[in-house]
């Protein structure tokens, strides 16, 4: 239960003003439709989020304890300089003639492929021997960050100071981050 907690309150917090949200944003202004959007998030999410986990469940094979704890402690340093550092604009995929579900499933799926999220994920992984657990967090964790976007696009761009939710989730993440990297190398 913990690898799956921590996986869903650590990738709902990280995607929460991140290039998936504003993707899914657009593309719910562009086609008005949220129903095939939703479902190609869901799946580009689900494959992203078994890959992270099968990941880390091999390298949970791999190393020691201490070097798990440094792992994820350099997984969460890295997402929270990755949330307040800046970011390149999103590709709104304006070019791309596949309809929505398509477009979304796989749009999502590589704008996901190696980001801050999947790694947070991956150390949650193998950190368990359930990685199973932990990909089910994160896939909630992502819905809940993104389906606000999908449904209330406008009003939450309107209502919610992204740039500040980004900001003190990443201090958030180097803060616990840094405190886990000093634990595992025995400083504190």
């Amino acid at each position: 239960m913990d690898a799956f907690l921590t996986s869903l309150f650590a990738l709902a917090v990280a995607e929460f003003g991140d290039r998936p949200q504003i993707l899914c944003a657009a593309l719910a202004i562009r086609y008005g439709r949220v129903s095939p959007i939703i479902w190609g998030l869901g799946l580009a999410t689900l494959c992203n989020c078994v890959i992270s986990g099968i990941a880390g469940s091999a390298v949970h094979q791999w190393i020691s304890e201490d070097a798990l704890q440094l792992f994820y402690a350099l997984s969460l340093i890295f997402a929270g300089f990755g949330m307040v550092a800046w970011r390149r604009p999103v590709d709104l995929l304006e070019k791309w003639q596949l309809g929505p579900f398509w477009t979304s499933f796989l749009g999502l799926f590589i704008l996901q492929l190696g980001d801050k999220g999947q790694f947070v994920l991956m150390a949650t992984a193998a950190r368990t021997d359930m990685w199973a657990f932990a990909a089910a967090g994160g896939w909630i964790g992502v819905m809940i960050a993104c389906l606000p976007a999908i449904l209330f696009h406008r009003q939450l761009a309107e209502n919610v100071p992204m740039a500040l939710v980004r900001y003190v989730g990443g201090a958030g993440f180097l803060l616990v981050g840094s405190i886990l990297a000093l634990g595992a190398w025995g400083i504190i």
